[in-house]
Order: C-alpha cells, then sequence, then structure tokens
C-alpha cells in the first residue's frame, strides 16, 4: 500500500479524532446543499414552475460550481494549508447561499447555487487531506471511509429535513437551514482545526517534488472509474425520490424518509469498504467488486423496476443507494497515497472535478432520458457506466499495494 502521506496519525492522540470529526461535519454540511437540492425538485417545479428537466438544471448548478473551482482551491491547500481553506470557504458558500434567499427565478437561483457550489468546492479541497494527514497508511482506508460519509450524511440531513421544510415554509424555508449549517461550520473549522505535519520538500534546492501524474496513467485511470461510478450513484440519489412519488405514488415527505435510509446505508457502505481496503492492503481490488454489485443491481432495476411489487423494488433500490456510493472513500484514499502529500490536495482536486462533472451532468441527462424512455432506460445506463468501471480500475494496480 502506498504511503504517500506522513503517518502522522500515530503521534496526534485524540487530535487526529477531532480532525476526522470536523473534516466529515465541513464536508457533510456542505453536501446537505449540493446534493441535497435534488430533494427540493418537487417544489422547486411547483413554485418555480419548471419542468423536469429544468429543474434537473438547477439542481447540477451547484456540482458545476464546484467542478470549476476545485482544482484552485486544491492548489491553495497545498501552498497556505487546510485550515485558511475551509475557513475561507464556508464563510464564502454562506454569503452566496444568503444570496440565494434573496432571488427568484431558474437564472439567478442557478448563479447563486452555482456561486455556493463553487465556495463549497474548498471542502472537498482540503478536507479529505487533513483527514490522510493525521492517520498512518494502515487506517487511512477506515479514516477516509468515515471521511466520506459526509456525501450520505448530507443526503440524508437533506432527505430528513428538506421534504419538511419545503412543505411547511417553501423553498426559502429548505435554504435557510443549509445556510445556518454552512455559517456554523464556518465557525467551527476555524477555531478547532490544525493542519497536520507534513515531510519537507525534497529535491535540489528543497524543490517539490515532481507531478505524480508525469510518468504513469495510473492516477488518470484510478480518476476516470471514479468518475464513471458516479452516475448510477447519482442516478439513484438524485431521482430514487422522484421514481417513488411519480411511479410508485409515494408522498414527497415518506419517500424522503426512505431516501434517508439509503443514504445511510452508504455510510455504513463507505466504512465498511474503508475498513476491508485496510484488511486487505488494497484499495482498489475491492472497488472492482464492488462495481460488479453495483452494475448487478442496476441492471435489475432496469428491467423490473417499474413493474416489481412495491417492497421488491423498494429493496433493491435502497441496496443500490447504499453500494453505488461504497467506492468513493477507496478512490479519494489511493488517489492521495499515490500522489504523497505535496500533490495531494491538487490530485484529489482532479479527482473532484471529474466526479463532480458526472455529477453535474447526470441530473439533466437522465431526467431527460427518464422523460423520453424511462426509469427502466436510465437504470441501464448506470449499469453500463459501472460495468465499464470495472475496466478502468488499473489492472496492475494492485502490484503496488493499492
Amino acid at each position: 500500500m502506498g504511503s504517500g502521506q506522513s503517518a502522522s496519525g500515530t503521534d496526534g492522540g485524540n487530535r487526529r479524532w477531532l480532525m476526522l470529526a470536523l473534516g466529515t461535519a465541513a464536508q457533510t454540511s456542505s453536501f446537505a446543499f449540493v446534493y441535497g437540492l435534488p430533494y427540493l425538485i418537487p417544489v422547486l417545479r411547483r413554485s418555480e414552475g419548471l419542468d423536469l428537466a429544468r429543474a434537473g438544471i438547477l439542481v447540477a448548478c451547484p456540482t458545476v460550481g464546484l467542478l470549476l473551482a476545485l482544482y484552485a482551491w486544491g492548489a491553495a491547500t497545498d501552498r497556505y494549508g487546510e485550515r485558511v481553506v475551509l475557513g475561507s470557504g464556508l464563510a464564502l458558500s454562506t454569503l452566496a447561499l444568503t444570496g440565494a434567499l434573496l432571488v427568484h427565478g431558474l437564472v439567478l437561483l442557478g448563479l447563486m447555487f452555482a456561486l455556493a457550489g463553487a465556495a463549497g468546492a474548498s471542502v472537498s479541497a482540503a478536507s479529505g487531506r487533513v483527514v490522510l494527514g493525521w492517520f498512518a497508511p494502515e487506517q487511512r482506508g477506515l479514516a477516509m471511509g468515515i471521511r466520506q460519509t459526509s456525501t450520505p450524511l448530507g443526503m440524508l440531513v437533506a432527505a430528513v429535513s428538506m421534504p419538511p421544510l419545503a412543505a411547511a415554509y417553501g423553498l426559502r424555508g429548505a435554504l435557510v437551514f443549509v445556510t445556518a449549517l454552512s455559517a456554523v461550520m464556518a465557525v467551527l473549522v476555524a477555531a478547532l482545526v490544525v493542519d497536520p505535519p507534513r515531510p519537507p520538500a525534497v529535491g535540489p534546492g528543497g524543490s517539490r517534488p515532481p507531478s505524480p501524474y508525469r510518468h504513469a496513467a495510473t492516477l488518470w485511470r484510478i480518476h476516470g472509474s471514479a468518475a464513471l461510478m458516479v452516475w448510477p450513484q447519482f442516478t439513484v440519489g438524485a431521482f430514487g425520490l422522484v421514481f417513488l412519488t411519480d411511479v410508485r405514488h409515494w408522498s414527497p415527505v415518506a419517500a424522503g424518509q426512505l431516501m434517508a435510509v439509503g443514504q445511510g446505508l452508504a455510510a455504513a457502505c463507505r466504512i465498511g469498504a474503508g475498513s476491508w481496503s485496510d484488511a486487505v492492503g488494497s484499495r482498489l481490488r475491492p472497488m472492482r467488486v464492488l462495481a460488479v454489485a453495483v452494475g448487478a443491481l442496476s441492471l435489475l432495476l432496469a428491467g423490473f423496476a417499474e413493474w416489481w411489487p412495491a417492497a421488491t423494488a423498494v429493496v433493491v433500490l435502497i441496496a443500490l443507494c447504499g453500494l453505488s456510493a461504497s467506492t468513493n472513500g477507496l478512490s479519494f484514499t489511493s488517489v492521495a497515497e499515490l500522489a504523497g502529500p505535496h500533490w495531494a490536495g491538487r490530485a484529489l482536486g482532479v479527482q473532484n472535478i471529474g466526479q463532480n462533472l458526472t455529477a453535474s451532468l447526470a441530473p439533466p441527462v437522465v431526467g431527460a432520458i427518464i422523460t423520453s424512455a424511462g426509469y427502466g432506460a436510465a437504470f441501464a445506463c448506470a449499469a453500463g457506466c459501472a460495468l465499464a468501471a470495472i475496466a478502468v480500475v488499473p489492472v496492475n494496480a494492485a502490484q503496488v499495494g493499492l
């Protein structure tokens, strides 16, 4: 297994667990907005007069802003440290969300959502470095698995809170909630986050180590496979609730509660996958196995989702919701370990760009597929991406312990 990051976690005592908790909480608060907007699709369609495709475009705006800013935030993290980037990014995100409370319409809301997503990209770039910098290699899979629960936990928080808040107080009521979360976390990380110790730069004159992308395609293949695995995750994450309301005729609140169960399972799967990778000394072998499972479940839903008995369809849908999110921490950990501590911020930025590019494309494209061909076609497309990821994961990565 790679050892690019320093094993400072062995000397960090209880501080490393506090850093893990802060990084996870910061990412959860950010993702409650960025990836929680799909749970507001019903109220967006009603209050803003949008069809499903236009609502999908609005839902994609935060991830568009996020992917445009990720590399810059990663470079800032490598240069200025995690604490500065986390605090300033969350503060800017809070300001943009406050602006979203004051505007209406597809264009202005989309602009504010994109700016909030761009500011929130700081959390994606820096919080993973905080966690990995404080933990030794033999614990990084578990630590990153816990940190990566922030995506499903953010979706869980949104699924539980946003539909009832939107039902009671409208779109602005739900947005006030995520704005408050962002403000609280900005204060906490600025006050409590401590940058992990880093080894000194090596090379002639103490220069930074050369780019890890220079001589091998391994990192690019990990980026590509991780991006492919985002498509099934966002197919079920963004449209699972709509499937339950439109096809199964559930209420938005009940559907949101069920999707929250799926996101809880996703969090557990990420922790389990991380522990598995520590136990077997490989990040990518478990990733390939999980991609097979995601492809199989997606194919099952593609063939039978609209005709199965309700209980069967719900069980498969929730299982896919959990497993489709399970590989994220594995790919992030392997990227950071290969890149090393002086390039990890930028490498994780590139990783996030690929994943969030897929995440920004998925809602409008999947919405259009559902509109024209139905949910079966959408789940079939998700299955194809998962199966393609199996081929893209580096075959020889296991030889270097990944």
